[in-house]
């Protein structure tokens, strides 16, 4: 298929963007290159792997794009309650109504599979799992943003949303701020973090994961189209007392330690079932524990010393 990833370059595309290519499709990035990420070098071996610089915001720009595609993922976004926080102008422009330009663009042949948050859930009841049946209740910029970016793709004739849990592992375009990164960067060269609202759970997917679900939504479009899905690990509903914990087994020496005082800024908190996507056949391969050894390893490399002397 001629695919168009907007955002290509960030975290999810620079895993989600090699593996369409390895599979033969023809792949379309446009990213602005905000980070001065060089996360897509390997792929500029590929004929068919073509690059544009520029803001997806921007429809003189992504039109003709559009018009090329088969398949739009638009993955370009502001990620994360802090970022989010400090420009909600920029994320409501580039997280909802870019999406809704692209919708209005694209034709009702073409396809479009977005990926979304389950931190559209908010604040889940006690005990109970959160489906895609379950009502909507984000409570951060980010969170709704991406809901009404949803809204927009479902409305559509041809589109999957795939709701993805927090995803953790390696990307060449690395994120530190994602909660399994974020603690096993700091159980590597802290030995210690100090958790706030420990209680709070969330579900966890691994980055190679969902680009395996991305194949998996192409490969079963027909059945799949017109819904949402949820994309996580039924055993990784954890705490963050819990995931502490796991990441302890494989780093002994990690101590982590609950505040007494003080609030999580992000009070996302809930418990998600995957059964629809696993209905369609899809299985992660990716447990929690085996992304943990990637990590270990790759803090052993990384270390984000730009301010530091060693």
């Amino acid at each position: 298929m001629k695919v168009l990833i907007t955002g290509g370059a960030g975290y999810l595309g620079s895993v989600i963007t090699p593996t369409l290519l390895a599979q033969g499709h023809e792949v379309t990035v446009l990213d602005n290159f905000y980070f001065n990420q060089s996360s897509l070098m390997d792929c500029c071996q590929y004929e068919k792997f073509s690059v544009v610089r520029g803001d997806c915001r921007e429809e003189k720009l992504i039109k003709p794009l559009v018009a090329k595609a088969d398949l739009i993922i638009p993955l370009a976004a502001l990620v994360g309650v802090p970022l989010c926080n400090t420009d909600a102008i920029a994320t409501k422009t580039t997280n909802q109504e870019a999406v809704e330009m692209i919708c209005r663009l694209a034709s009702k042949n073409q396809w479009v599979i977005m990926p979304v948050t389950n931190s559209g859930y908010g604040v889940g009841e006690k005990g109970k799992f959160c489906t895609e049946e379950t009502p909507l209740n984000p409570i951060s910029t980010y969170g709704v943003t991406k809901v009404k970016a949803e809204e927009a793709v479902l409305a559509r004739e041809n589109s999957i949303s795939f709701r993805l849990a927090t995803v953790f592992g390696c990307s060449p375009r690395m994120r530190l701020d994602l909660l399994v990164n974020d603690f096993v960067y700091r159980a590597v060269h802290d030995r210690a973090v100090l958790i706030f609202e420990g209680h709070f759970k969330r579900n966890y997917i691994h980055i190679r994961d969902v680009a395996r679900a991305f194949l998996h939504g192409i490969a079963n479009f027909e059945k799949m189209k017109g819904k949402a899905y949820n994309v996580g690990l039924d055993d990784a509903n954890l705490s963050k007392l819990e995931l502490c914990a796991v990441i302890q087994k494989h780093l002994p020496k990690f101590v982590f330690v609950e505040a007494p005082i003080g609030e999580d800024p992000d009070k996302r908190d809930y418990i998600v079932s995957n059964a629809r996507l696993a209905g369609t056949g899809f299985k992660p391969e990716w447990n929690l524990d085996r992304g943990i050894v990637e990590l270990i390893k790759a803090f052993t490399i990384l270390r984000n010393t730009i301010y530091s002397n060693v």
